[in-house]
């Protein structure tokens, strides 16, 4: 008989959660946008799909048109920011996250949000999805680099009172997971394009995952079925 694969404990003070791919699925908006810009900019619309996840939009359009200047991607991502805030047909909650957060509220446990969307596409969002908004949240207005660079999850982990070595953080791309771990924290990854970064732990969605308050120090505990 096949033993069966352990559960994995983390213990931390807070947890950083990462919007789209984690809490949210927003893939056919991003689909729908990002292939409509590539034709635009006569650029193949599937190899420009490995890139976009994680980025705000203008680091995106940096990567792969690095000959345009940077105020040409600044005003081209605040109209797409706009087409995609007014396009949430698709967006749903990835599975286990409305009953993930409800347990991080009913515990009053400290948890932030830490997105690439500014404020208008994250309410958007966590509103088509029918999400309760963290009451602690970093977007793109408050960064001046986007993730891979560390700087959403340093100020989010501030935000909450922790050094970013006692938070855990949930994310699904690329990106955010070089940002995470360059912030000193653990990851969860989450859903297929999590699995190639080899995170702390990787979970399918977030129906895996269980959280509890540790009475005795008053932090997290995470419980991740395999």
């Amino acid at each position: 008989m096949q033993a069966t694969a352990p559960e994995t404990v983390l213990t931390c003070r807070a947890v950083l959660l990462d919007m789209d791919g984690t809490l949210v699925n927003s893939d056919a908006v991003v689909e729908r946008v990002w292939r409509e810009w590539a034709v635009r900019h006569g650029l193949d619309g599937d190899a420009i799909m490995g890139v976009v996840h994680g980025r705000q939009g203008y680091a995106t359009m940096a990567a792969l048109l690095p000959d345009r200047p940077m105020e040409d991607n600044c005003a081209e991502n605040e109209r797409m920011l706009a087409q995609e805030t007014a396009d949430t047909e698709g967006v749903v909650p990835v599975p286990g996250a409305p009953a993930f957060l409800a347990e991080l509220v009913a515990a009053a446990l400290p948890h932030a949000l830490v997105t690439s969307a500014d404020v208008a596409l994250a309410e958007a969002r966590m509103g088509a999805a029918d999400l309760p908004m963290p009451m602690t949240r970093v977007t793109a207005e408050d960064v001046s680099a986007s993730k891979p660079d560390p700087e959403g999850f340093v100020k989010g982990a501030a935000g909450l009172g922790f050094a970013p070595e006692d938070c855990v953080a949930f994310e699904d791309s690329e990106a955010g997971i070089a940002a995470a771990r360059a912030a000193g924290m653990r990851v969860v990854g989450v859903g297929p394009r999590a699995a190639a970064m080899a995170p702390t732990a990787h979970v399918r969605d977030l129906t895996q995952v269980t959280v509890e308050r540790d009475a005795a120090t008053a932090g997290i505990t995470l419980r991740i079925a395999p």
